[in-house]
């Protein structure tokens, strides 16, 4: 009994275990099953693999024809470093005239029966197109592998700080339309990155993401997707990377093999939304990407244990099948999206294969990372500890795989699940495998490179003003550059070459912003300035000057004499950011009394707060190619406004992202009924209805929502953000009857109320920090049904209160500043009462008796003088009244008294 209780605990344990991932691929069309039906164990092994080569050489003696003939792998990954590139201007048609060499190829092969190696056997090959792929990312060396011919399109990085996503949609369809003319049909990319929290120190991806937060790196993304997919026709085969995401980690990934501390929650909100947008939740299928390359990172936690630690995700089956067993990626891969590992040729991969050190074994790495839940291995420039060279590798890897075919019936079902998922893509893109469908015509190639269009509106929407702040640019900067003004650039100049044999281009060159200058401003185009009054030099130059003061001859002469000192910045990778700063804190003379302007073509975050503060302005462009060299001229020249914002963090200048992107509280929040949207006209409707205005009464149900509700930076609040909506019962008796909680989708948030209580009610809606919103009222009776009245509220702008000049106060001869008399003002007192006290008495004795002139003269003198006392112990506050009055008051008072007293010395007399 206690045997099997024991058996049967440990079956539920296992039943519980999570499977390798594999999605439960519905039964392949009818046209997939009929190729898989004729391919033999190789060659559907060998559509496994994207494997990479070394030149152009398609010939029959080459490396890549026996890969394609004896191996038949599913697909070739173009490399500049493996110089299967030529140098221009012949680099695009030279690609070309190789991928259309290399299907041709493939079609040739299919037609000639084929005799396998190992065992002799003589068959027919199926015809399947090759994957052509190719990692573009943008601009330029080292992200692009193509660096001429093509337009030059900008980094990812460029197009988020747009916060534009039909920006990313151009940029995209450009990118698709020229790689689908030159036949690639394989993407790898879009970056799919978070970069939540950069590092100045560098070891992150920099500019290849599109931002640092998950909504927008996901709206752009998803623009930018379906732009390559229109672009190429739907030609091209998208597969996002580098899933789950690498945003957090500390070094490139394919460097190392990074390790992130955050548990699945966490890369749910953070990480995997991007990836959300575009799989299960993309709007459309051009907007869904049709495959992911799996990172090879780390997770620390990822189950909630803090002291668990998984393997690199690309070959962790229970962790990748977690993450892919979430809705919004079961729906997507059931539907036929492809899994794909990232490039199992890195250093990251033999690095942690060979941990301990053990020898690394590129088979045990491929058959790791297949069983992990990849459909497609990316096997890069794969070389084993005991091979000679990539290419035996790479024919060692397949061999194993189809031995192992060949004796594992369990591994073979997967394989065959893998290939049907594979060529129903292929088929998704040619619909038929025959060759005209393949071959791309050469009419196209005549168009590439001529949408330097989209790279100025990008360029130009992106430049972001780091520091000082917009309001102060004008303060700081208040003319450009003047005719009889020198100006210095220091540049972070650099070449690459297209291939080993190739001679060396500029990406950023020294003196390019001084030329981009004479050409927009120079004596030829307005005169603003002149070529002797310009100087370049490079950041060698620079660190010559700080180690070796007496080695640059000129370089410090012309910064002294400068008025202005351009410093172009634009890879952190080197310590550039560092020698920048060096050179502010070691040679302050220098850039004492100048506009020292920094211009980064890199991304923005490098520098510290003591830094940034010494840069007169600081500019963030992003990208390094031309037409950002151009809008860096503009802005200079004060010709254009940077208008746009940084997409990531930057903690020097305290701009952080998930503040700035709150809902910005100087706005009035608007608030519409949430109507049926109204049909278009038909052309046979001659006159167009007028809308009918909606009206409500008790038991109805009053649907509402927001306008675009807008962060601080001006555009939409991410999706998700939390608006409250209350309904409030107004006068006596009144309160909030209702309120309701709802999130943002594309800035707008919707709700509803029922109309259960008749009376005047009010319907307003608040989003922290913004609290102001326009209000829906409508007063609900038991009779009928009653419109909706919107009321707009006015911001109260908050104003400084005009400064009082301070109050001059005069010493009084007769008061002083407290209210009391002065002995002047006792003695002008008792002098007008001696003198009324006379003028009665003697007007008395003409008039009436001595007895009488003297009762009333008494009342006179009597009532004065008590007038006076009364002034004297300032009663009911006379004492400021007096302050206002002065000696005029005084007197006034004691007139009255003397009337009062003359009045009762005139009673007095009667008796």
């Amino acid at each position: 009994m206690k045997s099997l209780r024991i058996f049967i605990a440990i079956l539920v344990l296992v039943m519980l275990l999570p499977a390798p991932a594999r999605a439960q691929t519905p039964t392949p069309p009818p046209e997939v099953m009929a190729v898989l039906n004729t391919m033999n164990p190789e060659e559907r092994v060998g559509q496994l693999f994207l494997v990479t080569f070394t030149g152009t050489d398609t010939s029959a003696e080459s490396q890549l024809y026996e890969l394609m003939t004896q191996y038949h792998v599913g697909g070739v990954v173009l490399l500049a470093q493996n110089d299967n590139f030529v140098q221009a201007p012949d680099t695009v048609s030279q690609a070309h005239a190789l991928i259309k060499n290399i299907q041709q190829l493939e079609w040739d092969a299919a037609k000639d029966p084929v005799v396998n190696p190992a065992t002799g056997q003589v068959f027919d090959s199926a015809y399947v197109p090759l994957f052509i792929g190719i990692a573009q990312e943008g601009d330029g060396y080292p992200t692009d592998q193509i660096l001429s011919g093509l337009t030059p399109l900008p980094s990812e990085m460029a197009v988020g700080a747009t916060w534009n996503p039909e920006l990313a949609r151009r940029v995209g369809e450009t990118r698709g339309r020229e790689l689908a003319a030159l036949g690639f049909n394989l993407y790898l990319g879009p970056s799919l990155d978070v970069l939540e929290v950069p590092s100045p120190s560098g070891g992150d991806l920099g500019t290849r993401v599109f931002g640092g937060d998950p909504f927008w790196a996901g709206e752009m993304g998803r623009a930018y997707v379906a732009g390559l997919h229109n672009g190429s026709g739907n030609k091209l085969t998208v597969i996002a990377k580098h899933f789950p995401g690498v945003g957090g980690s500390d070094r490139l990934p394919e460097d190392e093999v990074s390790t992130v501390r955050k548990s699945l929650e966490q890369l749910k909100q953070i990480e995997l939304a991007p990836f959300f947008a575009v799989t299960g939740n993309a709007p459309s299928p051009e907007s869904t990407v049709d495959g992911l390359l799996v990172s090879h990172i780390r997770y620390q936690g990822f189950q909630g244990n803090i002291r668990a630690t998984t393997r690199p995700i690309s070959f962790d089956p229970q962790a990748l099948n977690q993450i892919l067993a979430l809705p919004q990626f079961a729906a997507w891969q059931a539907s036929g999206g492809l899994i794909v590992s990232d490039d199992l040729g890195t250093k990251a991969v033999s690095d942690f294969y060979a941990t301990g050190g053990s020898q690394f074994s590129a088979r045990t790495a491929a058959r790791d990372a297949f069983l992990a839940g990849n459909d497609m291995l990316y096997l890069g420039n794969i070389t084993s500890s005991d091979s000679p060279d990539s290419f035996t590798t790479t024919k060692r890897v397949i061999e194993f795989f189809s031995q192992k075919y060949r004796e594992d019936p369990a591994f073979a079902q997967r394989v065959d699940s893998s290939v049907a998922r594979i060529l129903a893509r292929k088929f998704a893109i040619y619909q038929s495998f025959v060759i005209p469908n393949v071959i791309t015509p050469v009419n196209p190639l005549a168009d590439l490179g001529s949408a330097a269009d989209v790279v100025f509106d990008v360029a130009r929407n992106s430049a972001t003003l780091i520091s000082p702040d917009k309001s102060d640019l004008a303060s700081v900067i208040p003319l450009p550059p003047q005719s009889n003004e020198s100006l210095v650039f220091i540049t972070d100049a650099s070449n690459a070459k297209q291939c080993s044999a190739c001679p060396e281009q500029p990406l950023l060159a020294v003196d390019a912003l001084q030329q981009t200058i004479l050409q927009l401003y120079g004596p030829q185009s307005g005169n603003q300035t002149a070529n002797f009054q310009l100087v370049s030099y490079s950041f060698q130059n620079l660190q010559s000057l700080l180690d070796e003061p007496e080695a640059p001859p000129f370089i410090e002469d012309d910064i002294k004499t400068a008025d202005w000192v351009v410093i172009s910045f634009a890879d952190a990778s080197q310590g550039q950011a560092g020698l920048i700063t060096r050179f502010l804190r070691e040679r302050p003379d220098l850039a004492r009394e100048k506009r020292v302007i920094l211009f980064s073509f890199g991304a923005p975050y490098y520098f510290d707060t003591t830094t940034i503060s010494k840069f007169t302005a600081y500019f963030a462009l992003y990208s390094k190619q031309p037409q950002f060299v151009d809008v860096a001229a503009r802005l200079l020249f004060q010709e254009l406004t940077p208008d746009g914002d940084s997409p990531v963090s930057i903690s020097a200048v305290g701009y952080d992202l998930i503040s700035v992107m709150s809902p910005d509280p100087n706005q009035v929040i608007p608030l519409t009924l949430d109507l049926e949207p109204v049909p278009a006209e038909t052309e046979t409707t001659s006159t167009p209805e007028p809308t009918p205005i909606p009206l409500f009464r008790i038991g109805d149900t009053i649907a509402i929502r927001t306008g675009t509700i807008l962060d601080n930076n001006g555009h939409p609040v991410p999706d998700g953000t939390v608006v409250k909506f209350s309904m409030m019962l107004t006068g006596e008796g009144g309160g909030i009857l209702q309120q309701v909680e709802a999130v943002t989708s594309q800035g707008v948030a919707r709700a509803a109320f029922g109309l259960d209580k008749p009376g005047l009610l009010e319907i307003n809606v608040v989003s922290e920090p913004a609290v102001i919103s326009e209000v829906l009222r409508l007063d609900v009776s038991q009779s009928g049904a009653v419109a909706v009245t919107v009321v707009v509220p006015e911001l109260t702008e908050v104003v400084e209160p005009t400064p009082v000049p301070p109050v001059v106060i005069v010493e009084d001869a007769y008061i002083s500043n407290d209210g009391r008399l002065r002995f002047s003002a006792w003695l002008v007192s008792m002098l007008f009462i001696a003198a009324g006290t006379g003028s009665v008495y003697g007007m008395g004795i003409r008039l009436s008796n001595r007895r009488a002139a003297t009762r009333w003269s008494a009342g006179i003198a009597l009532g004065g003088l008590l007038a006076y006392n009364y002034i004297v112990f300032g009663f009911f506050g006379i004492g400021e009244w007096l302050i206002v009055t002065g000696l005029a008051g005084v007197i006034t008072i004691v007139f009255v008294g003397e009337l009062l007293g003359f009045a009762a010395g005139w009673a007095w007399s009667k008796k």
